[in-house]
């Protein structure tokens, strides 16, 4: 199986993917903020959004583990999706991050103004020395994350989250400093592509690891590359795949859009495969297409 075709032209399967998680952690997030407001809407959910974000999970299994407690505010549901999403990353990378995270998505398609506006500067602003080492940076807050919470028992991070921000600004629950978070993070976007995925997003940082082990890896076949470089320029996260016969970047968010399905113009040169794909000066069969 390959990457799935547009359906449309302008429109892929992963944007319409985007769109419906969007409305559904939007809808989610009205539902809650009118319950708690007293405004009560028949067939309109009343969950919080802790209790649909897998990373809840992650920084709950400290206390989870030695004292048999979740942090305060997280669900037994997030670690249950925490579960999924890394299985689901074992098998095809950070999916979550290219296809269903909202954060992730707005920036994506604030960028598409940036786009117009910067032409071919866009997403090119950094010094590549720069951005290679500011890349690193969510990997401190990763541990950060994780360390202040397993040390306070609460969800500390709430305070600086842009995803919480993003969908509860209306209802002055959100802390000043998550607004500011957020409030940068969409006018980076207008400059370079994810901002948050790219340089702070804790999760993000550890759905990469995965892209080391993951199953079925992006991989470009040298025999048919032209060096066109239209795989590099298609990439959000500006991985250079034109230079590597096995993608395993840690900012790979396996959004597909550097495939022969999308922006290779040559058929079946990169492609998502089980097998790695042996350099030029090595002989053998590849393995079949996914």
């Amino acid at each position: 199986m390959k990457p799935a075709k547009s359906l449309k032209k302008g429109w892929p399967i992963r944007t319409w993917v985007q769109l419906v998680f969007f409305a559904w952690i939007a809808v989610l997030a009205v539902g809650k903020g009118l319950a708690e407001a007293g405004v009560d809407i028949p067939f309109l959910p009343e969950v919080s959004l802790h209790a649909v974000c897998p990373f809840g999970g992650v920084v709950t299994l400290y206390n989870l583990a030695t004292l048999g407690r979740y942090v305060q505010k997280i669900h037994a549901s997030a670690v249950v999706l925490m579960a999924l999403v890394f299985g689901l990353a074992v098998l095809l990378g950070p999916v979550f991050c290219g296809w269903v995270c909202p954060l992730g998505s707005i920036q994506e398609w604030i960028g598409k103004i940036g786009r117009k506006l910067l032409g071919k500067r866009y997403n090119r602003v950094l010094l590549p020395r720069t951005d290679r080492v500011l890349r690193y940076a969510r990997y401190l807050v990763l541990v950060w994350v994780v360390y202040v919470t397993a040390r306070s028992g609460s969800l500390i991070f709430s305070d600086f989250d842009p995803y919480y921000a993003l969908f509860h600004f209306w209802t002055g629950e959100v802390a000043p400093t998550a607004l500011v978070i957020l409030g940068l993070t969409l006018a980076g976007s207008l400059l370079t592509e994810r901002p948050w995925c790219k340089y702070a997003c804790p999760y993000g940082a550890l759905l990469g690891l995965f892209n080391k082990i993951r199953l079925f890896k992006v991989r470009r076949r040298p025999a048919s590359c032209i060096n066109c470089k239209l795989c590099d320029r298609a990439c959000p996260m500006n991985i250079s795949v034109s230079t590597d016969t096995n993608i395993t970047d840690h900012q790979c968010i396996s959004c597909y859009a550097c495939t022969s399905e999308n922006a290779c113009p040559v058929p079946d040169t990169v492609v998502v495969e089980t097998r790695a794909v042996k350099r030029p000066a090595e002989s053998g069969q590849t393995g079949g297409s996914l």
